[in-house]
């Protein structure tokens, strides 16, 4: 590729000057990207050149080292762009990412399938196994990953193969975009708008304003509009009483991509059998086995039989609940059938009856800045002694987003932190986490990460209210930035989060139990006007209440889990081809798995489970309840060590954060935990303990 020069003036010409390395978004404008994208392959293109022709003997430095260090322009633009293009994106960067996504593809492709780098890493890899290369152990172990994402490329298939194999990435990667920005489209259209305020009975008032503000923003002026988020569930449903509405806002959820202008259907489809060729072409039965071989799973088996081990013990525990909720139900509507729709509102009324405390009563003590000072950065704070100060000076890619600098225990910088919290049309559904710099000592930099949610931004001026779920997921979102910022490792390709798609949850589900910890509750949930603390029997009925509901939230996980499996595990040429089989395949597959109870849908239907044809975890969904097995078994390890104590922070942070992909990941999970990992801790959690003798 010739490398066209890259004009001084784009702000990816030279690596930022701002603190960290912060890109500079005060400079950045769209057409900056695609000439800076064109001239960092380029440029890495010429640099993997020169490692390849290289005639000196291979060493780490002129092969592994090189490697690392090449592709920086390249590195920092995509990084910048792929972020923008999910948190705030335009119609000019999503056809941009359509167009650059084949082009990466078949850069990447021309990397790996270059023999004359694998014959380098082999050399090595041959030099370690005479005796005559000692490497150190996160070297070792950068030279196992980086043969083996050679060899899963297809750098030893024929030339024809390799061919093919170029033709299915650019497809595949194409077509992924596509389904995302379709995803979100359909999101954006099928938000449902309420004109006569008498239909919102039940929902807080800090909720309406925000469905309000909405929907002038979309220019509905007197209307208020529920925006979609990306799960099948909606928040809203919990509050409202107008079972017509209820029913209207989950056939709009379900309904998402199932024809229409932004029909989903013949993407999903079609990634799934190129992504079935694609495996079968290097070797695996199909998907979800190539997938699960690189993960710490090792087997499409082993993944088959967590989830079909858990399954029945989650559905009769959902079925239970339904007998609950029915009662309460048939109270308002004799003879009526529980559906759907009907699940979270009287879930969240038995659970007020029963425990005499509701959504609607919490949400004035968990305001959402308190909850981020007062909550998730004082539990970072007690565990491992970081501090953190908003830098007003410094600007992310949306007005929404605020910079915090994260200061180590002896008060050094250690790095940025991004904060996005408020949902937006320009916003892809969902919550996660994003590097913007990885840490790495080779190249002298310290970590850049961002969290973004999609809460619903309330009328200026007003406070931002969150339900319980959205608290725990700012929890869970921090966790993984925890795991970038805390990173401590040489090599870039290993920093923080670099870690199998199964192994990457679980830090971030583990930082989830402070925000249960009765001295981090107490310090954050507190009444927004008033000041005054949640009265003490309210977080002992909140800490009591802990496993209520876990029936609806393990199956409705685990229908999704299967499901991706399904779709996943199938050969080419069993992907069904007609658009209109998707529901009916879904159906049976649910059916199959034992998982198709109606109350329950999956978390996410086919038509919007953007995670698993858009983003990165196809045929690894399975990884939350995988990971959660590590999870719960390393809370015991807390719990028993004394709980939020710098010590264990320390040790966590020593042993398993800061080491990040470094090592193999359930060595890492050895060295702190002292074993094996061990399910029962995750079956008591989710009230699963009869499937311990399945």
């Amino acid at each position: 590729m010739k490398r066209a020069p890259l004009d001084a003036e784009n702000p990816f010409a030279a690596p930022s000057s701002l603190p960290y390395g912060l890109p500079d978004y005060r400079r950045i404008r769209t057409e900056h990207y695609e000439p800076a994208i064109d001239y960092g392959m380029a440029e890495h293109r010429a640099q993997v050149e020169v490692i390849a022709t290289d005639p000196s003997e291979p060493t780490v430095e002129n092969t592994l080292v090189a490697l690392e260090r090449s592709g920086r322009t390249l590195q920092r633009v995509l990084v910048a762009f792929f972020n923008q293009s999910s948190a705030d994106s335009t119609p000019e960067l999503d056809a941009l990412e359509e167009s650059v996504a084949p082009r990466l593809a078949a850069h990447l492709d021309a990397i790996h399938l270059d023999a004359r780098l694998f014959a380098r890493l082999e050399a090595l890899d041959a030099q370690v196994a005479s005796g005559a290369l000692t490497l150190e152990p996160d070297t070792a172990w950068l030279l196992e990953r980086t043969r083996t994402t050679f060899v899963r490329a297809g750098v030893r298939l024929d030339e024809t193969a390799q061919d093919r194999l170029r033709e299915l990435n650019a497809q595949i990667t194409t077509l992924a975009t596509v389904f995302g920005r379709e995803v979100l489209a359909a999101t954006n259209a099928a938000a449902v708008l309420v004109t006569d305020e008498a239909e919102l009975d039940g929902m807080p008032q800090d909720a309406r304003s925000a469905a309000a503000r909405s929907a002038t923003e979309r220019g509905h002026d007197g209307g208020w509009l529920l925006e979609l988020q990306l799960p099948t569930g909606q928040p809203q449903l919990v509050t409202l009483r107008d079972r017509r509405l209820r029913e209207r806002l989950h056939r709009a959820s379900v309904g998402r991509g199932l024809g229409g202008e932004h029909d989903t259907r013949p993407t999903l489809l079609q990634l799934a059998r190129l992504r079935a060729e694609r495996a079968q072409l290097l070797g695996y039965p199909h998907h979800a086995a190539y997938v699960a071989q690189d993960a710490t799973a090792k087997s499409a088996e082993a993944v088959a039989d967590i989830l079909g081990r858990l399954a029945p013990a989650a559905v009769a525990n959902a079925r239970a609940e339904a007998v609950e909720l029915t009662v309460a139900l048939q109270q308002d509507e004799p003879g009526a059938t529980l559906e759907a729709w009907d699940w979270a509102y009287y879930a969240e009324r038995v659970r007020s009856q029963a425990r005499s405390l509701d959504e609607t009563a919490l949400r004035p003590y968990l305001e959402l800045d308190r909850v981020l000072h007062e909550g998730v950065f004082r539990a970072a704070t007690a565990l491992y002694g970081l501090t953190f100060a908003e830098r007003t000076d410094l600007v992310g890619y949306h007005p929404d987003v605020r910079v915090f600098e994260v200061f180590d225990t002896d008060g050094s910088g250690l790095g940025l932190f991004l904060a996005d919290y408020w949902t937006r049309e320009s916003k892809r559904g969902g919550a996660w986490m994003n590097n913007l710099v990885d840490q790495s000592t080779l190249l002298d930099e310290p970590p850049v990460v961002v969290n973004n949610l999609n809460i619903p931004k309330p009328p200026d001026g007003q406070p931002t209210l969150l339900t319980w779920d959205q608290v725990t997921t700012m929890f869970h979102e921090f966790g993984h930035a925890l795991h970038g910022l805390l990173s401590a490792v040489r090599y870039p390709s290993q920093s923080g989060t670099e870690v199998p798609r199964d192994f990457v949850e679980y830090p971030s589900q583990v930082n989830e139990i402070w925000a249960w910890e009765p001295q981090v509750l107490q310090a954050f949930a507190v009444h927004h006007e008033t000041g005054e603390p949640m009265p003490a029997a309210w977080v002992e009925t909140l800490l009591a209440g802990r496993q209520d509901g876990e029936g609806f939230r393990t199956t409705e996980y685990l229908a999704a889990a299967l499901l991706d499996q399904a779709w996943y595990r199938l050969s080419p040429d069993e992907v069904p081809t007609d658009p209109d089989d998707v529901e009916a395949f879904e159906a049976a597959a649910l059916e199959g798995a034992g998982v198709a109870f109606a109350p329950v849908p999956p978390r996410y239907r086919s038509a919007y489970f953007n995670h698993v044809f858009s983003s990165g975890y196809s045929a690894g969904y399975y990884s939350y309840i995988w990971s959660e097995v590590l999870d719960a078994d390393t809370v015991e390890w807390f719990r028993e060590n004394g709980g939020l104590r710098r010590e264990n922070g320390d040790a966590f942070r020593a042993k398993l954060l800061g080491r990040g992909g470094s090592i193999d990941p359930l060595q890492a999970f050895r060295d702190l935990r002292g074993r094996d990992p061990q399910i029962e801790p995750l079956l008591v959690r989710r009230g699963l303990t009869a499937a311990a003798t399945v």
